[in-house]
């Protein structure tokens, strides 16, 4: 028997859920790539992605996912044997260095521990270590989908000033952007990289990339420029150069209507939304890990980001949890990645479109995945999870007179 006929409930941390307003709006002919409508959505959208990076600096779209994205960062202001020193928080961060050891660039990795975000002290003191300035670059990830840790992208600033150093500052917003703060230019970000498919509500395709003068003025001198990552060339203003080729029209046409989402929520509210949501997962997870089989794999209770919640299963084999999750009651929730989570952990995501009964639903069917396995667990994690967010929600009462 299963409960699963309904829409299904996608609660992985991408590709998220697509809007219905976003399918609408690529339901349509294609059009002419050469015409000034089409040239008039890409200006656009460019501009109000300079608005959800937060940067008065120049945003580029490529028709790549965020791996493409990572690619164009490193091309655009890096030269071959230049020394870039990642900084572990999970899975994605070393991915973005050894995809620069391919590119020729010499890879430092500033060691993570399990389960934390990147220890601002330890990026000073490496910093301050390196007297001859060798290192051109510190590469962070925001929110690591893997892990579920989130980074100080601020005090890591911090850390590089404080420090004295020149490096440049890239950073990977692809599952925070849209779901959480980012404010490029005054958190002095010179690179800031992200994806369609996570907090921007578009199916996967597009990538985003958004520069300082800082990284442009690096741009000038840097070697590894290719023709279809290059800057120069998409900054002209023929519209097909924009994305080096014919325009991902429909991808496009879904960004834009997601884009007007955004600004009609307003990136502060969709932040405080994230974090409600994140708050309730929590709550529940919580509660859950008091039967012992269950544990946050973010270790720091700040630590624990507000798009992703990874979830260590200590005491059984998570499979079955989520095939009857999937396959019983129409839930699909992430598996757990990376060497030290693969087979050991799943993922809830509560980024993008999302909103509370989809939460709840979510919340509600584990628990009840855990009931039906005879899953050692803390009871009560739904409702838990229904008071954080009540609690947070309630209106303000009136003093009694």
């Amino acid at each position: 028997m299963t409960v699963s006929r309904g829409r299904e409930f996608l609660s992985i941390p991408g590709p998220t859920t697509v809007p219905d307003r976003v399918l609408a709006a690529m339901h349509r002919p294609a059009v002419d790539i050469y015409a000034d409508d089409l040239f008039d959505v890409t200006l656009s959208c460019l501009a109000d992605l300079k608005t959800v990076f937060g940067t008065g600096g120049r945003t580029y779209i490529y028709a790549a996912n965020g791996h493409g994205a990572w690619e164009a960062a490193l091309a655009n202001c890096l030269s071959r044997g230049d020394r870039v020193l990642v900084l572990e928080s999970g899975m994605f961060a070393s991915a973005w260095g050894e995809m620069a050891g391919v590119l020729g660039l010499d890879v430092e990795v500033l060691p993570g521990r399990p389960g934390r975000a990147v220890d601002a002290e330890a990026l000073a003191a490496r910093l301050e270590a390196d007297r001859a300035g060798e290192i051109e670059a510190v590469m962070a990830v925001q929110i690591d989908t893997a892990s579920g840790v989130v980074n100080d992208i601020p005090a890591l600033r911090r850390a590089i000033d404080d420090a004295g150093h020149d490096a440049l500052y890239l950073v990977d917003a692809v599952a925070s952007l849209a779901c959480m703060p980012f404010e490029m230019d005054a958190w002095k970000v010179d690179v800031a990289v992200a994806g369609s498919q996570k907090g921007l509500m578009t199916p996967p395709g597009l990538g985003f990339l958004a520069a300082g003068d800082k990284a442009r003025a690096r741009h000038e001198s840097a070697d590894l420029v290719t023709r279809y990552w290059d800057w120069t060339s998409r900054d002209g203003p023929e519209h097909y150069m924009k994305y080096c080729g014919t325009c991902p029209e429909h991808l496009v046409f879904g960004l834009r209507e997601a884009l007007d989402m955004i600004a009609e929520e307003g990136l502060d509210n969709a932040a405080r939304r994230h974090a409600l949501l994140a708050g309730a997962t929590r709550a529940a997870v919580a509660r859950w890990s008091e039967g012992g089989a269950l544990a946050f794999n973010a270790v720091d209770p700040s630590e624990r980001s507000n798009s992703v919640t990874t979830v260590r299963t200590p005491g059984f084999d998570p499979a079955a949890l989520l095939a009857f999750c999937k396959e019983r009651c129409g839930v699909v929730l992430g598996v757990g990645i990376g060497p030290e989570l693969s087979g050991g952990a799943f993922r809830i995501a509560h980024m993008g479109h999302v909103n509370a009964p989809m939460t709840l639903g979510t919340l509600g069917v584990i628990e009840s995945a855990l009931i039906a396995l005879g899953i050692a667990h803390g009871a009560g994690g739904a409702q838990a999870a229904a008071e954080s967010l009540g609690a947070a929600l309630a209106e303000p009462r009136e003093a009694a007179a």
